[in-house]
């Protein structure tokens, strides 16, 4: 069942796991999230789009290129396609933190580009699910639903408590929970 409402995912620590200490530079780093798998037919059921933003400052850092980046993200589109759901799209921002671009999150320039592309995302009809205080922000500064997923830390209580709709330990146990 198609709907009108928008999924929007951080990639690392929510789709794939993430890698402590380190970036998905190529595609044998990439490892899907079991709780994600177990959550794509819910995803399907109830998001009409469902877009990946993402920061991905190693390429600035020049751990990797953007191609690097780019051959990862067309063999998890791969992946997820073969597991029954279709990413409409990824965007990507690839500037170090700090660096003052409005698209890295918590800047909601990903999103501004979205919307761009596809003018029928209503943001007050999208979710935004994430593993960082940044991700939170970002979906709140769009008037996104938003969900945290992972735990809390002392370092991340204040934030995540201000800007979260939901805390859970995964998409799963949010999907799960939607009527």
């Amino acid at each position: 069942m198609l709907t009108d409402r928008t999924l929007f995912l951080d990639r690392d620590g929510v789709i794939n796991v993430q890698l402590v200490g380190d970036y998905v530079k190529t595609v044998a780093e990439l490892e899907i999230r079991d709780d994600f798998l177990k959550a794509i037919p819910i995803i399907v059921k109830n998001f009409g789009k469902v877009f990946i933003v993402t920061n991905q400052q190693c390429i600035a850092k020049g751990l990797c290129t953007q191609a690097d980046v780019d051959e990862v993200h067309r063999h998890l589109l791969q992946i997820l396609e073969n597991h029954g759901i279709h990413i409409t799209n990824i965007y990507v921002c690839p500037h170090l933190a700090g660096s003052g671009c409005t698209c890295r999150k918590p800047e909601t320039g990903l999103a501004m580009q979205a919307k761009a592309d596809y003018p029928d995302i209503d943001f007050a009809r999208s979710v935004m699910v994430g593993d960082s205080a940044s991700d939170m922000r970002f979906g709140r500064r769009c008037g996104m639903e938003t969900v945290f997923i992972g735990k809390i830390t002392d370092e991340n209580r204040t934030d995540i408590l201000a800007d979260s709709d939901h805390i859970v330990d995964s998409i799963y146990q949010y999907m799960s929970q939607i009527p």
